[in-house]
């Protein structure tokens, strides 16, 4: 019987993939506003992180349940990706994140994290043997290149060790959020998978929080976004319902139409998404040079997507990505 998951790339469906990857980055871009109102007034990361993927969980709660449709074997069959995807993708990637902001200027952390595209191709090249291309290996330095210039590298940076430690812990759960989502052998629905992932995440943050791992301290109740002093929830149900559920349930569905390679290019769009966010919520305004970025970037994904669809072309029969974390799929060469 064949995976929808999978049929979608073999049906003019990669469309449809790349729009859904915007929205899931656009939806994730959202997060750095939301949670940097919650942090810079005295909330722990791991409290907002806690919170926010428990609020997910339970927004996702009903429809994960009804898209299994009473197959509970489905989600017993699926508990290594899953249990992977809550520990990587979900909880340690989030956390492992701002702690690298408490040390790390906000771009060099961020361009830590997103090693973890670079991550995926060695992945999908050294585990399946699926060696790069020209045009993908040109995309991916242009996409570097314009990454580098969006999050300003060349102006105060810091650098701490421990601070790259923390960065390159939240590039792993990056490169996991990505292999993961687009396993379709025998996969939950993205909904389940994206749902039943924070719910095992937000219990394993909380047990570490409980052991005091993680320290969990709730900050001011009133807390400043868009210029003006609003109540705590407000940005915490933005990252719940817009960063978590929202963005985790379609990035999943992305991830399965492109391909985890593809996905994760596109998802450096994020960035752009993450300073124009800036720029409306917190009033910090893109300059000149993060614009040119942002052109590099599109550009670099422009060029590994017609390296996809030339492959795509001369493989036609080929079209599934093989699963990280299952049985080998035939491979999209």
């Amino acid at each position: 019987m064949t995976n929808p998951a999978s049929s979608i790339r073999t049906t003019g469906g990669s469309s449809l993939g790349l729009v859904l990857a915007l929205l899931s980055a656009a939806s994730f871009g959202t997060s750095g506003a939301f949670a940097s109102s919650l942090i810079e007034d005295g909330w722990s990361p791991a409290l907002v992180v806690l919170i926010r993927i428990s609020l997910g969980a339970l927004i996702l709660a009903v429809p994960s349940i009804l898209s299994l449709r009473g197959q509970w074997s489905r989600l017993w069959s699926g508990r290594r990706s899953v249990v992977l995807y809550a520990v990587l993708a979900v909880g340690g990637a989030q956390v492992f994140y701002f702690h690298a902001v408490q040390r790390l200027s906000v771009g060099v952390a961020l361009m830590i994290e997103y090693l973890g595209v670079v991550l995926v191709v060695l992945w999908m090249w050294l585990r399946h043997g699926r060696r790069p291309q020209r045009l993908t290996v040109l995309g991916s330095l242009l996409a570097v290149a314009g990454l580098a210039l969006v999050l300003d590298l060349f102006g105060g940076i810091r650098i701490d060790p421990i601070g790259v430690l923390w960065g390159l812990g939240a590039a792993v759960g990056l490169a996991a959020y990505f292999l993961i989502s687009a396993k379709v052998d025998d996969a939950l629905p993205p909904v389940a998978m994206a749902g039943t992932g924070m719910a095992i995440g937000a219990v394993m943050l909380a047990v570490f929080g409980g052991i005091g791992v993680l320290p969990l301290r709730a900050g001011a109740v009133t807390v400043h976004l868009h210029g003006g002093a609003v109540a705590w929830w407000i940005p915490m149900l933005g990252l719940a319902v817009i960063a978590a559920a929202f963005a985790y349930a379609v990035g999943v569905m992305a991830a399965r139409a492109l391909g985890a390679t593809m996905a994760s290019f596109v998802g450096l769009t994020e960035v752009l998404f993450a300073v124009l966010f800036a720029w409306l919520l917190v009033d910090q305004l893109p300059t000149v040079i993060q614009l040119l970025g942002g052109l590099l970037i599109v550009g670099g994904v422009a060029v590994i997507r017609v390296d996809e669809l030339r492959r795509s072309e001369s493989f036609p029969q080929l079209t599934d990505e093989p699963s990280p974390l299952g049985p080998s799929l035939p491979e999209r060469v």
